[in-house]
């Protein structure tokens, strides 16, 4: 057994024959091998009995940090399923459950020391509540709260079910800015701790905020986390080297973990916070720069140089000249494809800024040095748009092209995995379709991967697992902010287009407000009676439950028999079959149909350079990028485009989102706008990409940070390709364990 492992024999099972505990992740030896496995990850349903014949080996240590929380002080089985709902099982758990937030107690104050918009705290007791109905589902909650013999007021709008944490002669703590009203001061949407009688207010220090579940208070996770940095502080081990915490300013562990917990000051917690941020982020960017390295010494590819004459012969089968922002990025791009190791680049462009033309570039590379591309994009209509426009470029070349799509009938789809497989296909274009319809390519040399973010990293790897090593180039017309690029996408070599092709007009985007409606429709009317198209926007299939949002449906129905009764109107949206939505998209790109009202499914890979106007409703409903991609789709020829968002945002971010909108037509300055508003969110969320969310670092705020760890990480892979230094071996642990499924990585090495 490794040294430093703890045996656990587990009875009562004919599968598993050992567990191997070695910080905070079991490695199961079974009869097909070894892997990594959470321990938290074992099925409650599995039985297990553990020998403890070997206790007296097992350091107190150990036995503190893996304690069930039912077994901690102070929680018990009822508080325990609490904690499990957090995902709090051991009391390794609880030790690094990190505070959300922190409120500064040294602003204590009385009600008669209270000052205009500042923070501050006060402590009484509830005096009166009350409940408020206005109407429309709009409602005021209002508590009276006594200190001694003066008083103020909490107030809540539009959250009835706060009532409920209140009752009368309750002891409170209020915390949040004062605002006097009509002689009273008042609180809105004051952080509330409900206190126990005698319960001691701790003034002159940063009282920690914990993530929590109803039925368990801020009061109970401070005392559980309390008494379990009592009793494993001294237990937990430094993941870091002692020199390496020297060299690079970071706090040692056993002194950070008190002050991420129960900060003496802010100083002491701006420290500590510092230690744990850049050990996450360090660890993400050790494991993708173990990813990096993976793949470039194990994988290896067919050669693909450009010459002189594959050159020529490519660039005369297109139409039109290519702009310096591509030519830079086929340069990129091609010298990636001559070497002998698989390229792995994400081509990131604006919208409408020609990315599809570098794909095509890099396929016909491949095709003529006699290998097979596949071009991948996440719908069937974008899937189709591709095969279009692939097969309008090179209709005058003798490149064989297919279409693969979840809709082709059985038969279709035989023939074409035996055509592929017979090398009679140069180029297939398809949907995820392409991972699971068993298609063999026998000279695989490029792998085109279109809307990056909307695959992943795990369905990325999908056709490595083939035992296939092609060249990869995975394409986004979201530009990526920079942040974002260094972690969900750090393992990709990155490539940005900026300039549009020439020709190409700017739209002129407005923020419609209600009574400017009847003017915007008639200028909408006028552009189509001068023989453009356009597309009205709306963000559902139909009516929500409030009814206070457009369905497209109803939007269809409304226009067609109001608005645009004089013109043609079809409608489109996920919810249609796959031949019902290519006929409307080939009704309206033949021009068949003048409007086109639809959901966001034409967000992206609809080009239909006719269609020069765009209404789009509830704009507030779409995310900045979104809207973006939106209005791409109404300048793709040289028409002037015009788009009108009609929305009355609820938020300040709505507000402030749709005002960027408006302002600016750079989708790059949009995408860092967005972050900053919104912060990574869905960018680096699980759902997206298989990857673990961040417990502590803030990638909209800890930029300089992550740069500094992704700088430290590089070089220490670098100089120790696969951590296998001794003193590497904890960071290897930790980074496999958190990244190595996401990451395929749990055989390097």
């Amino acid at each position: 057994m490794p040294s430093g492992g703890y045996l656990f024999v587990i009875r009562n099972s004919n599968f598993f024959r050992h567990w191997v505990f070695r910080h905070s992740s079991f490695l199961v030896g079974c009869q097909n091998g070894q892997k990594a496995l959470d321990p938290l990850a074992i099925p409650t349903s599995f039985r297990y009995h553990v020998n403890m014949s070997t206790s007296s080996e097992i350091p107190t240590s150990e036995r503190e940090l893996i304690k069930p929380v039912q077994f901690l002080r102070g929680v018990g089985p009822q508080r325990a399923e609490l904690l499990h709902r957090m995902g709090l099982r051991v009391a390794r758990d609880v030790l690094f459950h990190f505070p959300r937030d922190y409120r500064d107690m040294s602003e204590l104050r009385t009600v008669a020391e209270l000052e205009e918009n500042c923070p501050v705290s006060v402590c009484g007791h509830v005096e009166e509540i009350e409940l408020r109905n206005r109407g429309t589902g709009r409602t005021v909650l209002g508590i009276l709260v006594r200190q001694d013999q003066q008083y103020l007021r909490a107030i809540w709008f539009n959250q009835p079910h706060m009532r409920e944490r209140f009752s009368r002669g309750q002891r409170i703590l209020l915390s949040g800015k004062a605002h006097l009203n009509a002689g009273q001061w008042e609180l809105a949407h004051p952080h509330v701790e409900v206190l126990a009688e005698h319960q001691e207010i701790s003034t002159g220090r940063v009282l920690s905020v914990y993530p929590a579940t109803e039925g368990l208070s801020q009061h109970h996770i401070r005392t559980i986390v309390e008494h379990v940095l009592g009793s494993c502080l001294e237990e937990v081990e430094e993941v870091f080297p002692p020199e390496y915490l020297l060299s690079h300013s970071i706090q040692p562990l056993r002194e950070a973990l008190p002050q991420i917990h129960f900060p003496t000051d802010r100083t002491s917690l701006k420290r500590a916070r510092r230690r744990f941020v850049y050990q996450e982020l360090f660890i993400l960017q050790l494991a993708l720069a173990m990813r990096r390295h993976r793949l470039t010494a194990h994988n290896r590819a067919t050669e693909l140089p450009v010459t002189a004459q594959i050159d020529a012969r490519i660039r005369r089968l297109l139409p039109f000249e290519l702009t310096a922002s591509q030519t830079a990025a086929i340069q990129e791009v091609t010298s990636d494809m001559a070497r002998p190791i698989s390229m792995n680049r994400l081509l990131q462009g604006d919208v409408g800024s020609g990315k599809t033309v570098v794909a095509v570039y890099a396929m016909l590379v491949a095709v003529a040095h006699g290998q097979q591309a596949i071009l991948m994009a996440p719908t069937d209509i974008l899937a189709r748009q591709h095969q279009l426009t692939l097969a309008t470029l090179l209709q005058k070349s003798r490149v064989r092209i297919e279409l693969l799509t979840g809709s082709r009938s059985k038969s279709e789809r035989r023939d074409l995995v035996r055509r592929t497989a017979a090398g009679e296909l140069d180029v297939v274009v398809g949907t995820q379709a392409l991972l699971h319809a068993g298609i063999e390519f026998p000279n695989l040399g490029l792998v085109v991967i279109d809307e990056q973010h909307k695959f992943g990293v795990q369905q990325r790897a999908g056709l490595r697992r083939t035992g296939l090593a092609p060249h990869y180039l995975v394409m986004t017309a979201t530009p990526i902010p920079r942040t974002i690029s260094m972690t969900v996408f750090g393992d990709l070599d990155l490539t940005s287009l900026h300039d549009s092709p020439p020709g190409r007009q700017p739209v002129q985007t407005y923020w419609g407000r209600p009574e400017q409606r009847a003017q915007w429709w008639e200028f909408f009317r006028r552009k189509l009676r001068e023989g453009r198209q356009g597309y009205v926007i709306v963000p559902r299939v139909e009516t929500s439950e409030s009814n206070a949002i457009k369905s497209a449906n109803d939007a269809f129905e409304e226009l067609a028999n109001g608005e645009l009764e004089a013109f043609r109107v079809n409608l489109v949206h996920g919810r249609l079959s796959s031949d019902g939505k290519s006929a409307a998209m080939a009704d309206f790109r033949r021009g068949q149909t003048q409007v086109l009202v639809a959901t966001s499914v034409v967000e992206v890979g609809v080009d239909v350079p006719n269609a020069t106007v765009m209404t789009i409703e509830d704009g507030d409903r779409f995310g900045l990028a979104q809207l973006h991609q939106l209005r791409g789709r109404i300048s793709r020829g040289t028409y002037p485009g015009y788009l009108c968002v009609f929305s009355t945002p609820g938020t300040d971010e709505s507000r402030q989102r749709l005002e960027a909108f408006v302002r600016s037509n750079d989708g790059f300055e949009l995408a860092e706008i967005d972050f900053q508003l919104r912060g990574p969110g869905d960018l680096f969320s699980t759902r997206q990409h298989g990857m673990p969310p961040l417990k502590i670092a803030d990638l909209s705020q800890d930029r300089e940070l992550l740069e500094e760890a992704r700088r430290d990480a590089q070089q220490l892979v670098a100089d120790d390709p696969e951590l296998a230094a001794t003193e590497h071996a904890r960071l290897r642990r930790m980074a496999l364990a958190r990244y190595g499924q996401a990451l395929e990585l749990s055989d390097v090495g």
